[in-house]
């Protein structure tokens, strides 16, 4: 499978205006962490799609990197052999065609599915990264991470797989420890598998009979959060061995009134004289989506779940280290063997070199995937780039 690059759609002048150190290449035999990192805003499109493979083909040219064709919850059960068949056919098509290809992965609705999809697409394979597991559980979770392992054998390289944490043993209080607890020790034994680690915020949602609103973000809905943060202290802690943990979906797009005062201040639009991106970004809805990735992010979250084409840019510009950041990360690895603290050489906050290390090393790890902007570059800068005209 060829490699990827973020930004990559940006002729050579924009990547050097922008970046002090441009993203680099990644393939989807890295490292499982580097992988997930790298996924950036993670698109999923419905099987039934009659155009999927051109529509696919058509985002990767425009900066989507990662794609979930999904057989579960957004086909109805009438439709799923058909879901099927078009799956197949669409992935088919799109392994034969040239240009820019993202990592694809498929989310299954029953193990099944994982075999009847290889061997649909026979010579054609490679076309998949991996497949995404639905409400996952340490019940069953292991026969889909068996059927991926021996997948791989027989293809004779490795598909990752990606679990979906959203079912109601999490939602419920007194089962969601347990149920975490189990699953990640039933995880560890694949690591080298999975990527990421998927937050169902849709179905958790459900499970209380909720449903955000546009104008709210998953964080202001607590027992949701609550449901994530365990999610982030279970997986996400550094000891032992982190996951990265992907953002929940952000599901609207414009079409309805608003009813309270847009989420994006003026200031930084104005001074980069981009008020009409910031006109344009809340005509869209994509507001409430920056503020929501922004809050992922300082919550311990990588990456987001996205539903449409344009949330992707919202998501990469977000995603891009900043030039004070990446200073920092480096002063904090540079020095981390003999400890203590230092100012920043930005003169604004103290670095201590053990506490702060964990955090280094992944941002070192978003540098890699998604570039560090030069000074004075900022995320309308980046999003003015990403976003279509």
């Amino acid at each position: 499978m060829p490699g990827m690059r973020h930004f990559g759609f940006l002729d050579p002048a924009d990547r050097s205006r922008l970046f002090l150190h441009e993203p680099r290449e990644f393939t989807v035999a890295a490292e499982p962490e580097r992988v997930g990192v790298a996924l950036g805003a993670t698109l999923y499109c419905p099987a039934t799609r009659p155009r999927l493979a051109d529509d696919i083909h058509r985002r990767a040219a425009a900066g989507v990197v990662s794609v979930v064709v999904c057989l579960e919850d957004s086909v109805p059960d009438c439709e799923l052999v058909d879901a099927e068949r078009n799956a197949i056919a669409q992935l088919r098509r799109l392994a034969e065609l040239e240009g820019d290809r993202p990592l694809v992965f498929v989310r299954v609705r029953n193990v099944g599915q994982i075999g009847l999809l290889l061997a649909g697409l026979g010579e054609h394979a490679d076309v998949l990264a991996g497949f995404v597991v639905p409400k996952f559980a340490d019940e069953d979770g292991e026969v889909y991470l068996e059927e991926v392992v021996a997948a791989s054998e027989a293809l004779g390289r490795r598909l990752l797989v990606m679990p979906v944490l959203e079912g109601p043993e999490l939602a419920a209080l007194e089962t969601r420890l347990t149920s975490l607890l189990a699953t990640r020790r039933l995880v560890d034994k694949y690591r080298e598998y999975v990527p990421a680690i998927r937050i169902g915020a849709t179905d958790l949602s459900g499970a209380y009979g909720l449903r955000r609103s546009r104008e709210f973000t998953v964080w202001d809905i607590r027992v949701v959060a609550d449901v994530i943060s365990a999610v982030v202290n279970v997986f996400g802690r550094v000891a032992g061995g982190g996951y990265v943990v992907a953002g929940p979906v952000w599901e609207y797009f414009p079409t309805t009134e608003r009813m309270f005062k847009p989420q994006l201040r003026e200031t930084p639009f104005v001074a980069h004289e981009e008020r009409r991106l910031r006109t344009k970004l809340i005509a869209a809805d994509l507001d409430g989506l920056i503020r929501e990735v922004a809050l992922d992010r300082a919550n311990g979250l990588t990456g987001k779940t996205v539903i449409h084409p344009t949330h992707v840019a919202a998501v990469h510009a977000l995603s891009v280290v900043a030039q004070e950041e990446y200073e920092d990360a480096c002063a904090v690895l540079a020095t981390n063997a003999q400890g203590g603290a230092m100012a920043s050489t930005f003169g604004n906050k103290m670095n201590e070199s053990k506490p702060h290390t964990a955090w280094a090393g992944r941002t070192m790890l978003r540098a890699d995937a998604f570039g560090v902007a030069r000074e004075g570059v900022s995320f309308v800068d980046l999003l003015g780039a990403g976003l279509p005209a």
